[in-house]
């Protein structure tokens, strides 16, 4: 499905003909064939891995690449879109997209070689292929100059050793975009990517990791125990991994605002909808003040979490700098969403806690956002310093 728009010569808030489009086509998807067995693979901890080539086949794990590479086209407010929707019926569905996506794929598209792209991109956007990033370790995560993986050059390839956590879709993937140090002595500047091959000898699947959020996305931990890398695998020039890293994660913060909004939408469409059918004291609760004003202050702050999306997604689809706006928006709209899905849960009262309710769902899918792609602190700490803090 072809999403691509015309420029703009400036901001606007209002969504395109072909973005429209896009939001009909996967609201659709989603509520058909998403939302109805959302809370079962959530209990279940599994990925509906079913439905990963149809969403290769209508085109929407393309939304953001270029046709010439297989994509569908579009830019950041397509992801934000496209994350929206998928939240809204199972972020745990969107989660594991956007990693393979925005993390794993996007960096493959702004470093790669055409070898490199050929080999990767069209299998991952038709659904053929999945893709993981692997940056996080179990002692360096905010901290990224502190990884510890060590890839060392020997003739025509690299011999890669190390550990990496909360690799999302690291059981399911084909392959693995990975972060490693090339020269130790040179601290930051000496750290490098890689795309490594899930049949490459030496990369283990320590272990599935089970979480409470996000359960239907999967996660494991993945070791490198002298896996031998083609030096082919490198990705980008050597030493710019750094750099690139906080790109691909600046990226995600730039589609994160769409996840949260999905999320928060639909909890606040739960609660409207047990507001207005649960009595008390002889009426719907929806009708009592304490009541109404929360559902009043979601809906704002929603909206608030959307503009501000808008906003920093069309300066990354300009070129122009947005790491701050960046921030603003994954800080915002993460805990937009942690605070609606909190209210919504209480609205249901002592029913939002049973897990046949979608709400504690939402409840507990919420919380990661607050922490992946860069925590809370992290962002308020990237904000401080554009206020030369």
């Amino acid at each position: 499905m072809a999403t691509t728009t015309a420029p703009r010569t400036g901001i606007s808030l209002a969504y395109t003909e072909e973005q429209d489009m896009l939001r009909a086509a996967v609201r659709e998807f989603a509520a058909r064939e998403v939302a109805p067995i959302a809370a079962e693979y959530d209990d279940r901890d599994e990925f509906p891995m079913h439905l990963w080539r149809r969403l290769g086949e209508l085109g929407f794990l393309g939304v953001g690449f270029p046709e010439e590479h297989g994509g569908a086209g579009g830019g950041f407010q397509e992801l934000q879109i496209l994350g929206e929707e998928l939240s809204y019926a199972s972020f745990g569905m969107a989660l594991s997209v956007f990693a393979h996506g925005v993390l794993a794929c996007r960096p493959i598209l702004a470093l790669g070689t055409e070898e490199q792209k050929r080999r990767y991109l069209p299998g991952g956007l038709r659904g053929e292929k999945i893709g993981s990033w692997a940056l996080t370790e179990p002692d360096a995560g905010s901290d990224v100059a502190g990884l510890k993986a060590r890839a060392v050059r020997h003739g025509d390839h690299w011999l890669l050793n190390g550990a990496k956590m909360f690799c999302t879709n690291g059981n399911i993937c084909d392959f693995v975009v990975v972060a490693a140090k090339t020269d130790p002595d040179k601290g930051m500047k000496g750290i490098s990517l890689f795309i490594v091959d899930r049949s490459t000898p030496g990369l283990h699947v320590s272990r599935k990791l089970r979480k409470i959020s996000c359960k239907a996305s999967d996660t494991a931990e993945i070791t490198f125990t002298d896996c031998r890398v083609p030096a082919g695998a490198l990705l980008g020039p050597e030493g710019t991994g750094f750099y690139e890293a906080l790109k691909t994660l600046e990226g995600g913060r730039v589609v994160a605002s769409g996840a949260a909004i999905g999320i928060a939408r639909a909890a606040m469409d739960a609660a409207l909808g047990y507001a207005k059918e649960r009595t008390a004291f002889g009426q719907p609760i929806g009708k009592f003040q304490a009541i109404a004003f929360k559902l009043a202050d979601m809906a704002t702050e929603i909206e608030a979490a959307r503009c501000l999306g808008i906003k920093v997604a069309w300066l990354a689809d300009s070129g122009q700098p947005c790491a701050r706006e960046a921030s603003m928006s994954k800080l915002f709209s993460s805990e937009m969403c942690r605070r609606v899905v909190n209210e919504a849960l209480q609205v249901f009262g002592g029913y939002g806690l049973m897990m046949e309710t979608d709400v504690q769902r939402y409840w507990r899918d919420a919380k990661l956002l607050e922490i992946g792609e860069g925590t809370s602190e992290i962002q308020r700490g990237v904000i401080a310093k554009y206020l030369g803090l």
